[in-house]
């Protein structure tokens, strides 16, 4: 049975209409042939991502988004996954895009799954694929999310 989480380390964040935006992200799998055994979205502050970036990735720099695969090698197209959020990252990447607090979070939650699908972002061909990608799996609903940092 696919699963989709979502939890909040150190942050007051809830996802708003948890079946809508549930949907969404299996909607996302499923268009690419693959199929969501679990998905952890962990949505957390700066801090927190850095210090998970740099104790797990060995980078010391700030990120919007890690995602950990955890997928077996035998059933590829069967997801398993935790998704790291900084909060913070999307607050301030929205105001720096001109976007939206929601349009990036959604963003940066389908930026996680196409990775988990097979999609790079580390050179500016396999970046120009993801921003298409994103583009193409914006949600078709819309669900208001806030956050404000304390």
């Amino acid at each position: 049975m696919a699963k989709i989480l979502f939890f909040s380390e150190g942050v007051d964040f809830q996802i708003k209409q948890k079946k809508i935006v549930k949907r969404w992200i299996m909607s996302i799998v499923d268009s690419e042939s693959f199929h969501v055994k679990q998905i952890v979205f962990v949505f957390c502050r700066d801090s927190h991502l850095l210090e998970v970036n740099k104790r797990f990735l060995s980078h010391d720099f700030y990120t919007d988004v890690i995602t950990f695969d955890y997928s077996s090698p035998l059933t590829k197209t069967q997801i398993e996954s935790d998704i790291y959020i900084s909060l913070d990252r999307v607050l301030d990447n929205g105001k720096v895009f001109g976007l939206g607090f929601t349009e990036e979070l959604y963003r940066v939650m389908s930026h996680g799954v196409l990775h988990l699908l097979g999609y790079k972002d580390k050179n500016d061909k396999d970046l120009k694929k993801m921003r298409a990608k994103e583009t193409e799996y914006k949600p078709l609903f819309h669900v208001k999310q806030t956050y404000k940092r304390k």
